[in-house]
């Protein structure tokens, strides 16, 4: 994942544009539950805990700040709603709790990932899991013709990746695909897809020295026992639980109010979601590899189409004064997220902006006019501006010439459905 240094236009882009937002409206939630929601979103612990570390998908979610959302405004059986489901953090952690869970996203790479975090092990699965990955492993050998793939070259999947540095793990990686598709059982295929895709993030995204073919096989097995442990994991904590495994949707967020599945679920008590930042730069759908250089590899893997640009997965992308086109994107898809929601749904988002002093505000603006009203904790009143902001920890984002104040921190966003 890279955040690019993102120019600011004048006039429209400064923070003269927007006065700053004014401090939230209260939720009515007690100290504790505040505190509880504070303290989690603040944790700087490493992302780990069930299935949460089958891949690394950009700007994921804290886990600890998902499930104690979940569990302060819901109940086991409620239904937990997010429709920009990326790696799928909050449909694994309303799983592990009891609730009803659907979860969108426009990519196909995201629906991949969110759908393999979702898959249970038990033991004897998981031992014959263990089994096919050692069996993969030893199909990789660069003494043996790479399988020519011939569609996939042909569409552009394997740009880049054809380098004096790469072609080895290319090869690698092709000769992993080809043992996958042999794989007749969909959950181990699925979940065997996800350990080649871990495996070759950590291989050739942003690497500058590239691993051999033998740290590749090692760190594909050491991939595969992880996700074993996630799969045994989730198996243990959604067993107790009557629902069934969540819903995952490939389209956008707006338009959601007429998908059928969505009007047979009804409104949920949660929406737990992180949109698109406005103004940085997040590679959600490519690897980049030699500098700037972006690989579609990932697609191949998952065996999930592509074929769209940044633009399309970053509500707009992130240039052009004022950003009209990801706001005029953030109203409909809160529009249609106001007609899915009723007034006991909490809106919950974690936001990342370029520049705060604008964006945060016309952020706002956008959501009071598409029907909710902000609402924030009030243990936070003297700080700041009374809003939940926090820092995280080891992201490399450089989102303005003002380092690290944009991207590498978050607001926490609280909405109801403003009453009439």
């Amino acid at each position: 994942m890279r955040v690019e240094p993102t120019s600011v236009a004048p006039n429209e882009t400064s923070s003269e544009a927007y006065s700053l937002a004014p401090p939230p409206a209260p939720l009515p939630l007690s100290e504790a539950s505040q505190r509880a929601l504070i303290d989690r979103a603040r944790d700087t612990q490493a992302v780990g805990g069930l299935t949460h570390r089958h891949y690394n998908y950009p700007a994921r979610f804290s886990p600890l700040l998902v499930a104690e959302a979940i569990e302060t405004f819901t109940l086991p059986g409620d239904l937990v709603l997010d429709p920009y489901v990326g790696g799928g953090t909050t449909l694994v952690e309303a799983y592990a709790r009891g609730r009803e869970a659907i979860g969108s996203d426009i990519s196909t790479l995201a629906t991949f990932v969110a759908n393999a975090k979702l898959m249970t092990l038990t033991q004897d699965r998981a031992e014959r899991f263990i089994e096919v990955i050692a069996g993969i492993a030893g199909r990789i050998n660069l003494r043996l013709p790479e399988p020519p793939f011939d569609d996939w070259a042909t569409k552009g999947y394997f740009r880049n990746m054809g380098t004096s540095q790469r072609w080895r793990l290319r090869k690698a990686i092709a000769q992993a695909v080809s043992a996958i598709e042999e794989i007749s059982d969909p959950t181990l295929e699925a979940l065997a897809r996800c350990a080649v895709l871990r495996t070759a993030h950590w291989a050739l995204d942003g690497r500058k020295q590239l691993p051999s073919t033998d740290a590749f096989r090692r760190t594909l097995s050491g991939s595969a026992s992880l996700i074993v442990e996630g799969a045994l994991a989730l198996q243990k904590a959604s067993w107790a639980f009557p629902g069934g495994r969540p819903i995952v949707l490939n389209r956008s967020v707006i338009g959601l109010e007429a998908d059928p599945t969505i009007i047979k679920a009804g409104a949920p008590r949660l929406i737990m979601t992180s949109p698109p930042y406005p103004g940085v730069h997040v590679l959600y759908h490519r690897w980049q590899v030699d500098g700037r250089k972006e690989s579609p590899a990932p697609f191949f893997i998952a065996k999930a189409l592509d074929g769209s640009g940044e633009s399309y997965y970053t509500m707009g992308g992130r240039k052009g004064p004022g950003l009209h086109k990801y706001f005029d994107q953030l109203g409909g898809a809160l529009r249609s997220l106001a007609s899915i929601a009723d007034g006991a749904t909490t809106l919950v988002q974690v936001v990342a902006f370029a520049d705060p002093e604008w964006q945060l505000a016309r952020y706002l603006e956008v959501a009071d006019r598409s029907g909710w009203q902000e609402f924030g904790l009030s243990t936070l009143a003297g700080e700041e501006d009374g809003r939940l902001w926090r820092s995280v920890p080891n992201r490399k984002w450089h989102a303005t010439s003002r380092g690290q104040t944009g991207g590498a921190r978050e607001v926490v966003l609280f909405h109801r459905l403003r009453a009439h």
